[in-house]
Protein backbone atom coordinates (compact mmCIF):
# COMPACT_ATOMS: atom_id res chain seq x y z
CA UNK A 1 0.00 0.00 0.00
CA UNK A 2 1.54 3.44 -0.85
CA UNK A 3 1.68 6.08 1.66
CA UNK A 4 -1.11 8.06 -0.07
CA UNK A 5 -3.61 4.97 -0.51
CA UNK A 6 -5.57 4.30 3.19
CA UNK A 7 -6.94 0.54 2.13
CA UNK A 8 -10.07 -0.36 2.72
CA UNK A 9 -9.16 -2.69 6.14
CA UNK A 10 -6.42 -0.20 7.33
CA UNK A 11 -9.46 2.91 7.52
CA UNK A 12 -10.24 4.00 10.91
CA UNK A 13 -13.22 3.76 12.18
CA UNK A 14 -15.39 6.93 12.28
CA UNK A 15 -14.75 8.00 15.59
CA UNK A 16 -11.11 7.54 15.57
CA UNK A 17 -10.65 8.67 12.19
CA UNK A 18 -10.24 12.43 12.56
CA UNK A 19 -7.18 12.00 15.01
CA UNK A 20 -5.69 9.37 13.17
CA UNK A 21 -5.90 11.71 10.01
CA UNK A 22 -4.36 14.71 12.24
CA UNK A 23 -1.67 12.34 13.24
CA UNK A 24 -0.70 11.23 9.27
CA UNK A 25 -0.54 14.79 8.56
CA UNK A 26 1.27 15.79 11.15
CA UNK A 27 4.00 13.25 10.19
CA UNK A 28 3.50 12.92 6.53
CA UNK A 29 2.21 16.58 5.21
CA UNK A 30 0.20 15.01 2.13
CA UNK A 31 -1.89 17.80 0.92
CA UNK A 32 -4.80 14.56 0.57
CA UNK A 33 -4.94 14.50 4.39
CA UNK A 34 -5.37 18.42 4.65
CA UNK A 35 -7.65 18.85 2.15
CA UNK A 36 -9.49 15.67 3.66
CA UNK A 37 -9.25 17.65 7.51
CA UNK A 38 -10.00 21.08 5.71
CA UNK A 39 -13.78 19.40 4.78
CA UNK A 40 -14.10 18.09 7.97
CA UNK A 41 -13.61 21.19 9.88
CA UNK A 42 -15.54 23.36 7.51
CA UNK A 43 -18.78 23.95 9.26
CA UNK A 44 -16.64 25.00 12.57
CA UNK A 45 -14.73 27.66 10.24
CA UNK A 46 -18.05 29.12 8.84
CA UNK A 47 -20.03 29.10 12.60
CA UNK A 48 -16.71 31.23 13.53
CA UNK A 49 -17.36 33.39 10.26
CA UNK A 50 -21.35 33.73 11.19
CA UNK A 51 -20.64 35.03 14.30
CA UNK A 52 -18.72 38.71 12.84
CA UNK A 53 -21.23 38.64 9.59
CA UNK A 54 -22.78 41.93 9.37
CA UNK A 55 -23.98 44.41 6.53
CA UNK A 56 -20.80 45.95 6.39
CA UNK A 57 -18.95 42.43 4.98
CA UNK A 58 -20.12 39.85 2.46
CA UNK A 59 -20.22 36.33 4.17
CA UNK A 60 -18.49 34.93 1.64
CA UNK A 61 -15.55 36.89 2.27
CA UNK A 62 -15.64 36.41 6.14
CA UNK A 63 -15.83 32.20 5.10
CA UNK A 64 -12.43 32.83 3.16
CA UNK A 65 -11.11 34.77 5.96
CA UNK A 66 -11.98 31.71 8.60
CA UNK A 67 -11.01 28.95 6.00
CA UNK A 68 -7.46 30.49 6.07
CA UNK A 69 -7.57 30.33 9.67
CA UNK A 70 -8.42 26.60 9.40
CA UNK A 71 -5.76 26.13 7.36
CA UNK A 72 -3.09 27.65 9.50
CA UNK A 73 -4.88 25.66 12.87
CA UNK A 74 -4.53 22.27 10.90
CA UNK A 75 -0.80 23.09 9.78
CA UNK A 76 -0.15 24.03 13.60
CA UNK A 77 -1.90 21.57 15.37
CA UNK A 78 0.76 19.51 17.43
CA UNK A 79 -1.38 15.73 18.07
CA UNK A 80 1.62 14.76 20.80
CA UNK A 81 0.09 17.78 23.22
CA UNK A 82 -3.58 16.17 23.90
CA UNK A 83 -6.28 19.15 22.57
CA UNK A 84 -8.03 18.55 20.34
CA UNK A 85 -7.94 20.82 17.11
CA UNK A 86 -11.30 22.11 17.45
CA UNK A 87 -9.80 23.30 21.05
CA UNK A 88 -6.90 24.83 18.70
CA UNK A 89 -8.92 26.15 16.03
CA UNK A 90 -11.25 28.44 16.72
CA UNK A 91 -8.83 30.71 18.56
CA UNK A 92 -7.00 30.84 15.33
CA UNK A 93 -9.72 31.23 13.25
CA UNK A 94 -10.85 34.18 15.63
CA UNK A 95 -7.53 35.66 15.25
CA UNK A 96 -7.83 35.86 11.82
CA UNK A 97 -11.27 37.23 11.20
CA UNK A 98 -10.57 39.86 14.34
CA UNK A 99 -7.17 41.11 12.36
CA UNK A 100 -9.32 41.24 8.87
CA UNK A 101 -11.94 43.46 10.77
CA UNK A 102 -8.98 45.68 12.04
CA UNK A 103 -7.11 45.88 8.55
CA UNK A 104 -9.57 46.24 5.95
CA UNK A 105 -13.20 46.56 7.75
CA UNK A 106 -12.66 50.19 9.36
CA UNK A 107 -13.50 53.29 7.16
CA UNK A 108 -11.77 55.35 9.85
CA UNK A 109 -8.33 53.60 11.77
CA UNK A 110 -9.02 53.13 15.27
CA UNK A 111 -7.15 51.19 17.95
CA UNK A 112 -6.88 47.74 18.04
CA UNK A 113 -8.12 47.92 21.61
CA UNK A 114 -11.04 50.35 20.42
CA UNK A 115 -11.73 47.81 17.66
CA UNK A 116 -12.12 44.43 20.01
CA UNK A 117 -14.23 46.41 22.73
CA UNK A 118 -16.76 47.50 19.73
CA UNK A 119 -16.85 44.27 18.40
CA UNK A 120 -17.41 42.25 21.74
CA UNK A 121 -20.24 45.09 22.46
CA UNK A 122 -21.51 44.15 19.28
CA UNK A 123 -21.70 40.59 19.87
CA UNK A 124 -22.86 41.07 23.37
CA UNK A 125 -25.76 43.73 22.49
CA UNK A 126 -27.20 41.00 19.98
CA UNK A 127 -26.44 37.98 22.65
CA UNK A 128 -28.83 40.30 25.46
CA UNK A 129 -31.26 40.95 22.76
CA UNK A 130 -32.38 37.66 21.95
CA UNK A 131 -32.04 36.68 25.96
CA UNK A 132 -33.90 39.91 27.30
CA UNK A 133 -36.38 40.53 23.97
CA UNK A 134 -35.19 44.01 23.84
CA UNK A 135 -32.76 46.53 23.66
CA UNK A 136 -30.26 45.84 26.31
CA UNK A 137 -28.73 48.71 28.74
CA UNK A 138 -24.97 50.02 28.53
CA UNK A 139 -24.71 48.82 32.30
CA UNK A 140 -26.54 45.34 31.15
CA UNK A 141 -23.98 44.89 28.17
CA UNK A 142 -20.58 46.48 30.62
CA UNK A 143 -21.66 43.60 32.87
CA UNK A 144 -21.72 40.69 30.24
CA UNK A 145 -18.01 41.55 28.77
CA UNK A 146 -16.56 42.97 32.17
CA UNK A 147 -15.95 46.85 31.27
CA UNK A 148 -16.76 50.02 32.50
CA UNK A 149 -20.14 51.49 31.26
CA UNK A 150 -17.59 54.75 30.18
CA UNK A 151 -15.89 52.08 27.90
CA UNK A 152 -18.87 50.20 26.17
CA UNK A 153 -20.16 53.97 25.30
CA UNK A 154 -16.55 54.93 23.83
CA UNK A 155 -16.82 51.47 21.56
CA UNK A 156 -20.71 52.36 20.70
CA UNK A 157 -19.05 55.56 19.38
CA UNK A 158 -16.40 54.28 17.66
CA UNK A 159 -18.95 52.00 15.85
CA UNK A 160 -20.14 54.72 13.99
CA UNK A 161 -16.65 54.93 12.11
CA UNK A 162 -16.90 51.53 10.83
CA UNK A 163 -18.55 52.24 7.83
CA UNK A 164 -19.19 55.63 5.26
CA UNK A 165 -21.83 56.06 3.10
CA UNK A 166 -21.43 56.78 -0.27
CA UNK A 167 -22.13 60.55 -0.93
CA UNK A 168 -23.21 58.82 -4.86
CA UNK A 169 -25.76 56.54 -2.28
CA UNK A 170 -29.44 57.15 -4.04
CA UNK A 171 -32.12 59.05 -1.65
CA UNK A 172 -35.30 57.46 -0.99
CA UNK A 173 -37.23 56.58 -4.14
CA UNK A 174 -36.37 59.87 -6.16
CA UNK A 175 -34.48 58.97 -9.77
CA UNK A 176 -31.06 60.94 -9.61
CA UNK A 177 -31.11 61.94 -6.20
CA UNK A 178 -28.21 61.56 -4.12
CA UNK A 179 -27.04 62.10 -0.37
CA UNK A 180 -24.65 64.81 -2.11
CA UNK A 181 -27.63 66.78 -2.87
CA UNK A 182 -28.31 67.49 0.84
CA UNK A 183 -24.61 68.69 2.04
CA UNK A 184 -22.99 72.08 1.06
CA UNK A 185 -24.83 75.15 -0.33
CA UNK A 186 -23.55 78.20 -2.46
CA UNK A 187 -21.15 80.42 -0.80
CA UNK A 188 -20.87 83.99 -0.87
CA UNK A 189 -17.91 83.92 1.22
CA UNK A 190 -15.93 83.97 -1.98
CA UNK A 191 -17.97 86.89 -3.43
CA UNK A 192 -17.57 88.77 -0.53
CA UNK A 193 -13.44 88.82 -0.59
CA UNK A 194 -14.00 90.69 -3.83
CA UNK A 195 -16.78 92.76 -2.40
CA UNK A 196 -14.45 93.91 0.87
CA UNK A 197 -11.58 94.48 -1.86
CA UNK A 198 -13.03 96.85 -4.19
CA UNK A 199 -14.76 98.65 -0.86
CA UNK A 200 -10.78 98.98 0.68
CA UNK A 201 -9.97 100.51 -2.59
CA UNK A 202 -13.09 102.82 -2.53
CA UNK A 203 -12.46 103.89 0.94
CA UNK A 204 -9.26 105.82 0.05
CA UNK A 205 -11.90 108.32 -1.70
CA UNK A 206 -13.46 109.21 1.19
CA UNK A 207 -12.13 112.23 3.43
CA UNK A 208 -11.71 111.84 7.09
CA UNK A 209 -14.50 113.04 8.42
CA UNK A 210 -16.37 110.37 5.81
CA UNK A 211 -14.86 107.62 6.93
CA UNK A 212 -15.23 108.64 10.55
CA UNK A 213 -18.77 109.00 10.17
CA UNK A 214 -19.33 105.51 8.01
CA UNK A 215 -16.93 103.33 11.32
CA UNK A 216 -19.57 104.76 13.35
CA UNK A 217 -22.34 104.29 11.69
CA UNK A 218 -21.73 100.42 10.69
CA UNK A 219 -18.64 99.63 13.29
CA UNK A 220 -20.45 100.65 16.02
CA UNK A 221 -23.83 101.13 14.78
CA UNK A 222 -24.55 104.16 15.93
CA UNK A 223 -27.94 106.11 14.89
CA UNK A 224 -27.52 109.17 12.73
CA UNK A 225 -28.71 111.11 16.01
CA UNK A 226 -25.68 109.62 17.87
CA UNK A 227 -23.53 109.68 15.56
CA UNK A 228 -24.71 113.66 15.24
CA UNK A 229 -23.96 114.70 19.38
CA UNK A 230 -21.18 112.93 19.44
CA UNK A 231 -19.57 115.08 16.51
CA UNK A 232 -21.23 118.09 17.50
CA UNK A 233 -23.28 118.62 14.24
CA UNK A 234 -27.15 118.28 13.08
CA UNK A 235 -28.35 114.97 11.99
CA UNK A 236 -29.29 116.66 8.35
CA UNK A 237 -25.54 116.77 7.88
CA UNK A 238 -24.77 113.49 9.25
CA UNK A 239 -27.30 112.01 6.70
CA UNK A 240 -25.92 113.97 3.91
CA UNK A 241 -22.14 113.00 4.65
CA UNK A 242 -23.54 109.51 4.81
CA UNK A 243 -25.12 109.29 1.44
CA UNK A 244 -22.67 111.12 -0.31
CA UNK A 245 -19.62 108.72 0.78
CA UNK A 246 -22.33 105.56 0.22
CA UNK A 247 -22.62 106.71 -3.33
CA UNK A 248 -18.60 106.86 -4.02
CA UNK A 249 -18.53 104.06 -2.42
CA UNK A 250 -21.01 102.12 -4.22
CA UNK A 251 -19.56 103.64 -7.59
CA UNK A 252 -15.86 103.37 -6.93
CA UNK A 253 -16.96 99.65 -5.92
CA UNK A 254 -18.92 98.44 -8.38
CA UNK A 255 -15.85 99.43 -10.91
CA UNK A 256 -13.54 97.65 -8.82
CA UNK A 257 -15.51 94.49 -8.68
CA UNK A 258 -15.41 94.59 -12.77
CA UNK A 259 -19.15 93.18 -13.47
CA UNK A 260 -20.27 95.51 -10.78
CA UNK A 261 -21.18 92.63 -8.11
CA UNK A 262 -21.55 94.85 -5.43
CA UNK A 263 -24.56 96.67 -7.15
CA UNK A 264 -26.05 93.62 -7.48
CA UNK A 265 -26.06 91.49 -4.09
CA UNK A 266 -29.24 89.66 -2.96
CA UNK A 267 -31.73 91.53 -0.50
CA UNK A 268 -31.19 88.51 2.07
CA UNK A 269 -26.94 87.95 1.83
CA UNK A 270 -26.93 91.29 4.07
CA UNK A 271 -23.40 91.86 2.50
CA UNK A 272 -20.75 94.51 3.89
CA UNK A 273 -21.90 96.57 0.46
CA UNK A 274 -25.56 96.12 1.13
CA UNK A 275 -25.11 97.39 4.40
CA UNK A 276 -23.11 100.46 3.41
CA UNK A 277 -25.37 101.61 0.71
CA UNK A 278 -28.72 101.20 3.57
CA UNK A 279 -29.18 104.38 5.26
CA UNK A 280 -32.53 103.91 7.31
CA UNK A 281 -34.48 107.23 7.95
CA UNK A 282 -34.20 108.69 11.35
Amino acid sequence: MSTSTIAPSATPAPSTRTAWLLRRYHERREPRDREELVRLFQPLARRQAMRYASSHMAREDLEQVAYLGLLKAIDGYDPARGTALSSYAVPTIVGELRRYFRDTGWCVHMPRAVQELTIAVRSATERLTAELRRSPTVPEIAERIGVPADAVLEALDADGAYSATSLDAPIGDEEGASLAELHGAPDDGYELVEERQALSVAAHTLTDREREVIALRFDEELTQTQIAERLGVSQMQISRVLRRALSRLSTVAAHQSGQGRVAQRPAASRSSSQRLRSVPPE
